[in-house]
């Protein structure tokens, strides 16, 4: 097995707060149920791998149950494998679990070589996660020395020491954690070990000193620092965490131990301790199978407001058209208060059934509205041919229906999972919680056709088990309300990763406007399929598009256009470049700001100096356009992750509100510096993904009242200047959050970090008459000399920062900086050097699965910092 110890770690603290939004974990009678772990498609067969998996889990479970106080324990794990894996009789048809709820994902290393294990994080400390990453020889073992020791919570790979009272110590904990400071210089096998020097200018150890823990002593704490150490079964606590030590952890996490952000998550305050060994965890073999969707289309009477109904059929056919994947099962209902089988299940084998099944899209709308009736009819359509298990439910309704309720169980117990289309401000409240109790996705479409809502939903449906490369990935989606002979002119762009089965889609409310486009050498392209009933014409780009900007003009009068546009992976082996979003939580209530977060990558590179914008529209139409960052500071949590992230709060209404997230440009970054899992970045041209959708309460009717604070600072720094003089550095706050202008900022300085930390109001405070904050997400510079506190060789001055607004709230206080003043001391003389094998950590292989058990508290919240630690 791969990793025994340190992969414990990893599962255990991502699923202790509930793991990502969408996941199935949920915690019955101290066991943990309801586990996914996917095998990625493109891994190779082997069966040795579902064998490692379950050893892994096997030991990790009785490591979790000691080290959370016998209250937790791993009770059964569903293990997804690839459709192209020779089929088993053990291995059974997925109900609700797909690769995109999945909590740890096993995939073949991106960039190749590098097989250190990770977890996707975009929130802050004590925020859901989002995935654990390994590789296959991770699991199986072949990388288990090179990485076993280096995911490390209470660690930082950067700063290895730091100065307190004047002394070097080593960023660990517990600080009573023993061992030896040394400098190694290796050729070829040959390594000379040396006492480390101090550099004499900044007073700490030599670069490339190591601290090196003493393989036997008597402290057991943390398991999140020296996981090769025997003794080490216990996490810092309260009592003994090295609250100094200027890692993530502290930074990110108010200096608050492990166990105490453990023991501070729902799960762990409403569970007792077990008295009783719990049993071994059962796993579940599961093999993708075909992707079977039967559409439940709303025909109703409201539906012929707005251009509703052909609004839903051009979004309908543009998913009948692109989006589905090749092979996969496609049924149709339709109903208004009785329900119409439109189409049973057919294979989607070509393009004579996608025609066949846009021939059956409703055409004329009248009647009441009955949801229920049309899910009943959509289970029975599936269940002629397959179980409703693991099968997919699209659900697109404007129409309020008070009886969902009466369905609600029976669509819990068919295991379909429910993707729901919300149209219009009259669409029934309840929707929503049939897509989160079946792990399907929420959207919201308004009457605004130009923000082209319906078929951003539409085209947000592909498969969530389907091989990457037979996704579809859409690449544009813009509308505007154009005046008499007006133009809508604009530039699409191929990336090289990208161009198969594109096509390009116009839509309109009136006449068929003027359709001009041309290729990447200026070729001008015609043969565009006009469907006159629908108000649409589209264009398939035969063979893989050319890559380049595709350059298209389209002129109409007093009438709405849209343009769409769709593709896919040009290689099967080459991931393409997309973007992921999400919100940090699908319902807001005022003030509670909400969170957008973009992940723009390929594969696990992330893609840096991007310009990532969301597009958030409220229930009555009105967009607004936020800028998203990837800086480290307000909502982001790390900078330059290929996580953009900002804070909203310019809510306009009560009701639903949909996310759109479009990403341009991009640094190729791929040279600038060599990072575990932030070492590249590829260029990206543009792209769409529609981010689902939230609902918003208790929004109190205009004029809103600002009750909106300035955000925590997260990035403050410090350091020492000629003439003992303090120079700050940090991103400004907002007047909002993340946005405006902060009014202004008290800094306190103290000896005591806790003081500092629990006591600021009483700190000693640095005169700030002359510091007028910046603009948001502005960096801020201040210079001052510390009065009323003797600074002097080995003071450790500790300071922090709070801003306030207009209104007078205040932030949280920001992270502690630390500075130190050091005179150093004469350097010791050398001692003899040997030549000595090189050392190496080894992990104990006998101690359980700490891998999982790390990287999952690192997912959880506390130790998410580890992703950049590790």
């Amino acid at each position: 097995m791969g990793s025994p110890k340190s992969s414990v770690f990893i599962l255990v603290l991502h699923i202790l707060e509930g793991a990502l939004s969408n996941s199935l974990i949920q915690l019955n009678n101290n066991g943990y149920e309801g586990i996914v772990i996917a095998i990625d498609p493109n891994v190779p067969e082997d069966e040795t791998l579902i064998r490692e998996i379950k050893d892994m889990v096997t030991q990790a479970s009785p490591y979790l149950f000691e080290a959370i106080e016998k209250r937790f324990y791993f009770k059964n794990v569903a293990i997804l494998i690839p459709e192209k894996w020779k089929t088993k009789p053990e291995y059974m048809r997925p109900k609700l679990e797909t690769y995109k709820n999945a909590d740890v994902l096993v995939a073949e290393p991106n960039p190749p070589g590098n097989d250190e294990p990770y977890t996707e994080q975009m929130g802050n400390c004590g925020e859901k996660g989002e995935r654990i990453h390994f590789t296959p020889d991770f699991i199986v073992g072949k990388k288990l020395f090179q990485y076993g020791p280096q995911v490390f919570d209470e660690y930082n790979k950067d700063q290895k020491f730091f100065l307190s009272n004047g002394r070097n110590k080593a960023i660990r904990c517990s600080a009573d954690v023993t061992g030896r400071n040394v400098v190694k210089k290796c050729q070829g096998d040959s390594c000379v070990i040396k006492p480390c020097k101090i550099d004499r200018v900044t007073g700490l150890l030599e670069k490339g000193s190591e601290f090196i823990p003493d393989g036997e002593q008597p402290e057991k704490a943390s398991i999140t620092f020296p996981q090769h150490v025997n003794s080490v079964v216990e996490f810092c606590t309260e009592t003994n965490h090295n609250k100094e030590a200027p890692n993530l952890q502290n930074q990110k996490c108010n200096l608050r131990s492990t166990w105490e952000v453990i023991s501070d998550s729902e799960d762990f305050k409403k569970t007792t301790p077990m008295t009783t060994p719990p049993p071994k965890p059962t796993f579940s073999l599961l093999q993708i199978g075909k992707r079977i969707v039967c559409l439940v289309l709303d025909k109703s009477g409201s539906m012929k407001a707005g251009d509703r109904l052909k609004r839903m059929n051009q979004a309908a056919k543009l998913f009948l058209l692109q989006t589905i994947e090749q092979g996969s099962w496609v049924g149709m209902v339709m109903f208004d208060k009785a329900a119409q089988v439109q189409s049973e299940l057919m294979r989607i084998k070509g393009g004579a059934e996608r025609d066949t099944l846009i021939r059956n899209l409703p055409t004329v709308a009248g009647g009441g509205t009955s949801i229920c009736t049309g899910l009943r009819s959509a289970f029975t359509v599936i269940r002629k041919k397959y179980p409703t298990d693991g099968s997919e439910i699209v659900l697109l309704t404007d129409g309020e229906d008070t009886s969902i309720s009466t369905c609600s169980p029976e669509v819990k117990q068919s295991r379909a999972i429910t993707h729901t289309v919300a149209l219009g401000p009259d669409a029934s409240k309840e929707l929503e919680e049939l897509s989160k109790m079946t792990g399907g996705l929420q959207t919201y479409a308004s009457d605004q056709a130009q923000n082209n809502g319906l078929i951003d939903a539409f085209g947000a449906l592909s498969s969530g088990n389907g091989v990457l490369s037979q996704r579809s990935i859409q690449l544009e989606s813009t509308g505007a309300t154009l005046q008499a002979s007006q133009w809508m002119n604009g530039t699409v762009i191929v990336d090289s990763t990208v161009g198969n089965d594109t096509l390009f889609l116009i839509t309109w409310t009136a006449q068929p406007p003027q359709i001009l486009l041309w290729d990447p050498r200026g070729k001008k392209q015609g043969g565009f399929v006009v469907d006159a009933d629908t108000k649409m014409a589209y264009l398939p780009i035969p063979g893989t598009a050319k890559v380049g900007p595709w350059n298209y003009s389209l002129q109409a009068s007093s009438q709405t256009l849209t343009l769409t546009v769709t593709t896919r992976a040009s290689s099967a082996t080459l991931p393409p470049l997309t973007v992921t979003s999400k919100m940090n939580k699908d319902k807001g209530k005022f003030p509670s700001p909400m969170v957008v977060y973009a992940k723009v990558h390929q594969g696990a590179l992330p893609i840096l100096g991007a310009s990532v914008t969301a597009l958030i529209e409220s229930a009555i139409g009105k967009t607004v356009t936020l800028e998203l960052l990837d800086n480290g500071a307000g909502a982001d949590a790390t900078k330059d992750d290929g996580i953009y992230s900002r804070y909203f709060t310019a809510y306009y209404t009560n009701g639903r509100y949909s996310v759109k997230v479009r990403a341009l440009r991009g640094v190729n970054t791929a040279r600038r510096r060599v990072m575990p899992h932030q070492n590249g970045a590829m260029y990206i041209p543009g792209w769409m993904e529609n981010g689902g959708s939230f609902v918003a309460s208790r929004i109190p009717k205009a004029p809103i009242p600002d009750l909106f604070p300035p955000c925590q600072i997260t990035d403050l720094k410090a350091k020492i200047q000629g003439d003992n003089r303090i120079n700050l550095t940090w991103t400004a706050p907002g007047d909002d959050y993340d946005h405006g202008r902060a009014y202004k900022y008290i800094i306190g300085i103290s000896t005591s970090i806790l003081d500092l930390r629990d006591k600021f109001n009483g700190s000693v405070q640095v005169n700030t008459i002359n510091l007028i904050p910046k603009e948001a997400n502005s960096e801020e510079i201040f210079e001052f000399k510390p009065e009323s506190i003797p600074f002097e060789n080995g003071t450790d001055l500790f300071v922090a920062v709070q801003a306030i607004d207009k209104v007078n709230l205040t932030s949280e206080i920001s992270n502690i900086a630390r500075i130190s003043l050091f005179i150093p001391p004469q350097t010791p003389p050398e001692a003899p050097s040997s030549s000595l094998p090189c050392p190496e950590i080894i992990v104990n292989s006998t101690i359980p699965g700490i891998h999982i058990l790390k990287i999952m508290w690192k997912w959880l919240g506390e130790l998410q910092l580890s992703v950049a630690l590790g």
